[in-house]
């Protein structure tokens, strides 16, 4: 039976698409995977796999790293495997045409929001830095476009108050993973018909830059926190105090209840906050650079003095 389904090729690379892969390599045969090469990380720029590299090493799977998917030998590799369907979870290049023509099925993505809001790179983030109080998982046929292909599914998940980057991804890598098994069958036999997406709340997610986490405390409080939460683990909401980087991981808002400028910091309830453009941003847990992270009544301990 399992050499009757078709023949897979997977392709991503982070955390948040491990789970779409464990599922299709438990359910179908993937015949190869396609992912980022391994990059230099941490103080020691040692190279670091992509988790989908390591996934697929525990199957036994073959992994493609090409620094593009133009560059010579690459479609090579891809006609050798010889896919019916290339299933496609964050993985970080535009497919071409040759690519997407390739297989018999075309190619699917499984992309974390609920098209057509939040197409591109960060639609995980942009929720979160919207205020939206809902994402989801769509399931799409590829076209040229970015994220404008047709729709084979979808499964709405609601946002919690608390949701980082890190909670939310985690939520939609299990979400993705199962909408993308109970929507393969379908699709294969033709009863799941790819419907265009609406021409209406079209919303972009750009590319996050490591700079975008400096906050700027003209903004409203509630912005803040966003972005704290946003950009949590990555790049960090952070800003300076002393020319020392100050990454925060939790914060909370409370209304201004005094006259302050704007980026005054100070103690509200015994813990560090900075006044904004429209109240406080109140600090629960940080992180001063090269050391760990820590809650802020721990941290006031040692540096009360930037916070009176």
């Amino acid at each position: 039976m399992r050499d009757e389904l078709p023949r897979i090729v997977f392709m991503g690379s982070p955390e948040i698409a491990v789970p779409a892969f464990h599922a299709l390599a438990e359910s179908y045969p993937v015949v190869g995977v396609v992912t980022q090469p391994d990059r230099p990380a941490g103080r020691g720029k040692k190279l670091l796999a992509p988790a989908v590299k390591e996934a697929a090493a525990e199957f036994g799977i073959p992994v493609f790293q090409p620094q593009k998917l133009r560059e010579p030998g690459a479609i090579e590799q891809l006609t050798e495997w010889n896919p019916d369907l290339i299933v496609v979870m964050a993985y970080g290049q535009i497919l071409r045409k040759n690519v997407l023509e390739l297989p018999r099925f075309g190619c699917i993505n499984v992309h974390a929001s609920l098209l057509p809001r939040w197409r591109g790179a960060s639609p995980i983030q942009s929720a979160l830095l919207a205020g939206d109080s809902q994402t989801g998982v769509t399931i799409m046929k590829m076209d040229a476009g970015m994220d404008t292909g047709p729709v084979l599914n979808t499964q709405t998940l609601a946002i919690d108050p608390n949701d980082t980057a890190a909670t939310l991804s985690e939520k939609i890598a299990i979400l993705g993973a199962d909408l993308l098994l109970a929507t393969l069958p379908g699709y294969l036999n033709g009863t799941v018909i790819p419907t265009p997406q609406s021409e209406s709340g079209i919303t972009y997610a750009s590319l996050i830059d490591k700079k975008d986490g400096l906050l700027d405390f003209s903004q409203s409080a509630e912005e803040l926190e966003r972005k704290v939460r946003a950009f949590n683990p990555w790049p960090s909401a952070f800003f300076y105090v002393d020319d020392v980087m100050i990454k925060i991981h939790q914060a909370h808002v409370e209304k201004n209840d005094q006259e302050m400028e704007i980026g005054k910091r100070c103690l509200k309830n015994d813990l560090p906050a900075i006044m904004t453009g429209d109240g406080f941003l109140v600090l629960d847990e940080i992180q001063c650079s090269g050391k760990k992270a820590m809650n802020c009544k721990a941290f006031l301990a040692g540096k009360r003095g930037w916070f009176q």
